[in-house]
């Protein structure tokens, strides 16, 4: 997907431990790249199959371990990362009344204050070299709400939000920043997110009791978790642009869902939005 020959760069990924992140630092690896992944656990880190790839251990939860894995990963790339994927996320389900203020806010220290402290320790050696890639993991709900993804989904928006200021602040540095927005993805956000839910929300006692019960039925099925979706590879090639490419995107699209869900936005009302996004998210009718 680039449009010139491979220049191979740094390139530290967070949340390799299995799906997109894995993938990403697999395929990069292929083409050339110096990869490191980063994994939050250090049972994982110790398990990595791939002598190839250093890993290196960093918890988007914890300031001093994200310095440490950065510190790590610079010495493991054998010098400043020049690419930066954050991937690392997890999604915490449930109504926003179900929601308490600890379980918001360790949805916002994964998915957005680490990411950011991360990325800010990078910026500095990639202004330096006039040259620097910021590949921004969001998704579909930082582009669209659905019911009962709201605390995943305002990590998401405000990603956007400070991603496209970045980007802004940034022009003429060299250092692009671009945003992957999956839709359904093969992974195991699925069952990370039931497990976080379960941990988290006291949905039996809940007024959206019903809807949270057929929420976990679709949980448990076997198979896609949706319709639409696609394997990390399809994540994993957007990203590979994003780094590869003279002119990288702003924002990138995968999956229908992503796609379909812009254009409507654009063409609706907010109350017919509504309606569709309802139905998409279950809406607690379904």
């Amino acid at each position: 997907m680039s449009d010139h020959a491979i220049h191979a760069r740094r390139v530290l990924i967070t949340g390799c431990s299995s799906g997109i992140g894995r993938r990403a630092a697999e395929m990069l690896a292929e083409r050339g790249h110096q990869v490191v992944a980063s994994l939050r656990d250090p049972a994982d880190a110790a398990d990595w199959p791939h002598a190839h790839i250093p890993a290196v251990v960093l918890d988007l939860d914890d300031p001093e371990s994200i310095r440490a894995g950065h510190t790590a990963a610079v010495e493991a790339a054998g010098g400043p990362i020049e690419a930066l994927f954050n991937n690392g996320a997890y999604g915490q389900p449930g109504a926003v009344e179900d929601l308490s203020r600890d379980t918001l806010r360790a949805q916002l220290e994964t998915n957005l204050l680490g990411t950011l402290e991360l990325t800010n320790l990078v910026i500095p050696s990639m202004r330096e070299a006039g040259f620097g890639r910021i590949v921004q993991n969001s998704s579909v709900l930082g582009v669209s709400a659905l019911a009962f993804r709201g605390a995943y989904g305002a990590s998401k928006f405000a990603l956007e939000g400070l991603s496209d200021t970045m980007r802004l602040e940034l022009a003429g540095s060299g250092i692009d920043v671009s945003l992957i927005e999956p839709g359904p993805i093969t992974s195991r956000f699925r069952a990370n997110a039931q497990r976080a839910f379960e941990a988290n929300i006291d949905w039996q006692r809940s007024v959206h009791r019903e809807a949270y019960e057929r929420q976990l039925e679709r949980l448990k099925k076997p198979g896609p978790a949706a319709p639409f979706t696609l394997p990390p590879e399809d994540v994993v090639r957007r990203v590979i642009h994003a780094i590869e490419s003279r002119r990288p995107k702003a924002r990138y699209p995968v999956t229908v869902p992503t796609y379909l869900f812009a254009v409507l936005k654009r063409l609706l009302t907010t109350r017919a939005m509504d309606r569709v996004l309802a139905r998409a998210s279950g809406g607690g009718k379904r």
